[in-house]
């Protein structure tokens, strides 16, 4: 096996994937040598796809779309993740991502279009490369926007390493209930580690979520909530969490999107789709609680979530 080159990350970045201990997981596994831990990657990008996307919520996509860089591997596993095909260790599209020279290639012929945002989507894992791609287009005189789209199982010193460099955070805030963590993602301490890791962010940009004369965001923090089936109290739970422990002024975007995948196909809960009832329910909760700046879905929003990464633009 190659040994990976350690020439684009600072000392500090290739210490720390010499022996990783970038996320919860702590697997302190030599990267450089193999990706042997928990997320199955090594020192290299481990990119499964740099693509137009223009799905997201209407501040982060705009009227033009955004450049997501969709990492592969990721520090949970969720066993309704959309993303599997890229996101597990036997993912059927692990696609080689090459130098970072060619990354940054890619990236520069999208923003050259006029798009003006790059997503690092599921980089938990991967902050060093995100860091070192940041650090890339830079040197070319590229500061697009750059938005970091977390499942939000961060280290909060991670976070704090990352101010300066990220202008908008678009995590998630999935569970506040370690058993369910547990059960859907592996990770019964995801929602102490989340809430640290949302508390960091918001420090840094507060509830403000900057926007340009296009309705694109500049800078600030959009919290999103993906609603599972048969699980309308735990929504709940998690809205009244952030209104606590944040504010009812942070930017929320509430997902009716879940869709089940042949992988909980026998699940009792998740082989179905989400009811229209119990979403309703959640956004009068959101309501109620006084959230000011909240975007919804439509329910059969799914149909345009569902990508294909065979393909070199997953999503269209």
């Amino acid at each position: 096996m190659k040994k990976i080159s350690a020439d684009i990350y600072t000392e500090d970045e290739a210490d720390l994937l010499s022996c990783c201990t970038l996320c919860p997981r702590e697997c302190r596994v030599n990267r450089f040598e193999g990706g042997g831990g928990y997320c199955g990657k090594d020192a290299g990008m481990n990119i499964a796809s740099i693509c137009i996307h223009r799905g997201e919520e209407p501040p982060i996509s705009g009227p033009d779309g955004i450049c997501n860089i969709f990492f592969a591997g990721c520090n949970l596993r969720c066993i309704y993740c959309q993303n599997h095909d890229i996101s597990r260790p036997d993912g059927e599209c692990m696609k080689s991502s090459g130098s970072i020279g060619s990354v940054l290639d890619q990236i520069e012929k999208i923003l050259s279009t006029g798009i003006r945002a790059v997503g690092f989507v599921s980089p938990s894992h991967i902050v060093p490369q995100v860091k070192a791609i940041i650090r890339g287009l830079n040197a070319r005189g590229l500061k697009p926007v750059t938005i970091y789209n977390t499942n939000s199982y961060d280290k909060p010193e991670v976070i704090e390493s990352l101010e300066g460099m990220i202008d908008v955070y678009l995590p998630d805030y999935k569970y506040i209930s370690p058993g369910e963590a547990a059960d859907y993602s592996d990770a019964d301490d995801y929602p102490e580690v989340a809430l640290k890791a949302l508390k960091k962010m918001y420090f840094q940009k507060g509830s403000t979520l900057h926007l340009d004369l296009k309705g694109r965001a500049e800078n600030g923090m959009l919290i999103r909530h993906l609603v599972l089936p048969g699980d309308v109290e735990e929504s709940k739970k998690v809205l009244r969490s952030i209104a606590e422990e944040l504010s009812t002024g942070v930017h929320l975007s509430l997902m009716s999107q879940y869709h089940p995948i042949p992988l909980v196909n026998n699940h009792p809960v998740l082989n179905r789709s989400l009811y229209k009832s119990e979403y309703e329910s959640v956004v009068e909760a959101m309501e109620s609680l006084g959230f000011r700046n909240g975007w919804v879905q439509d329910m059969d929003s799914y149909r345009n979530y569902r990508p294909d990464f065979r393909r070199e633009n997953p999503f269209e």
